[in-house]
C-alpha cells in the first residue's frame, strides 16, 4: 500500500514541476520577432535536420556513414553550410537533404540539396496566440515544387517543414535572424 502512495506522490510532483517550467517571452523578444516578420527580410540557419525515418535511413546510420551524435531521425547540421533566406517576395536557400527520393533525379547530381532561387507563391502569415508566427508558401527548385511551412517563435527559434513533389518530407530546426540592412 505504501508503494502506491509513493508512486502517486511522484506522479503529482512530476506533473506540477513540469508545468512550472513554461517560459514566457519578454516584450523585447516579441517586438523583435514582429519586426522580422513584418519586414519580410530574414534568414534561418538550421542546426538539425529531421528526415522521415525509413528503413533506408536506418541502414545508412548502421553503416557508420553518419557523423557521431546523429540518429536516423535527427541529423546534426553543425559545421555544414545551410540557410533559407526570404527577402521581400524572393527566396534563396541551400538545405542539405537527407532522405529518400521517388523520381526526378538530375543526371549531373547537382540537385541533392534543396536549393531555392526565385519567387515566393501564395505567401501567408498567421500570428498565433503564443506570439509565434506560422508562414506558408510554395516555391520551386530547378526540378521540383515545394510546399514550405515555417514556424517562428519569440525566442528566435525556427522550424521549417518541406514537402517536395519527389522527396520524402523533411524538417529543420534552427534560429531566425533579420537580414542586415543594405548600405546606400
Amino acid at each position: 500500500m505504501r508503494g502506491i502512495y509513493f508512486f502517486i506522490g511522484i506522479g503529482i510532483l512530476l506533473t506540477f514541476s513540469c508545468k512550472g517550467a513554461k517560459s514566457v517571452a519578454t516584450q523585447a523578444e516579441i517586438d523583435a520577432l514582429n519586426t522580422i516578420v513584418q519586414t519580410q527580410k530574414f534568414s534561418i540557419d538550421s542546426n538539425t535536420a529531421y528526415p522521415q525515418t525509413t528503413f533506408a535511413m536506418q541502414q545508412v546510420l548502421s553503416s557508420g556513414l553518419m557523423q557521431p551524435g546523429s540518429t536516423p531521425n535527427a541529423i546534426s547540421l553543425i559545421g555544414n553550410s545551410n540557410f533559407l533566406t526570404i527577402s521581400g517576395d524572393s527566396i534563396t536557400s541551400y538545405l542539405p537533404y537527407f532522405g529518400e527520393r521517388q523520381m526526378h533525379i538530375a543526371y549531373n547530381g547537382d540537385d541533392s540539396a534543396i536549393q531555392f532561387d526565385g519567387l515566393l507563391e501564395d505567401y501567408k502569415v498567421v500570428q498565433k496566440g503564443n506570439n509565434s508566427y506560422s508562414i506558408s508558401f510554395r516555391s520551386k527548385s530547378k526540378s521540383e515544387d515545394f510546399r514550405v511551412f515555417i514556424e517562428l517563435y519569440p525566442n528566435l527559434r525556427a522550424r521549417i517543414n518541406l514537402n517536395g513533389s519527389s522527396r520524402f518530407p523533411i524538417s529543420y530546426s534552427g534560429f531566425v535572424k533579420p537580414l542586415k540592412k543594405d548600405k546606400p
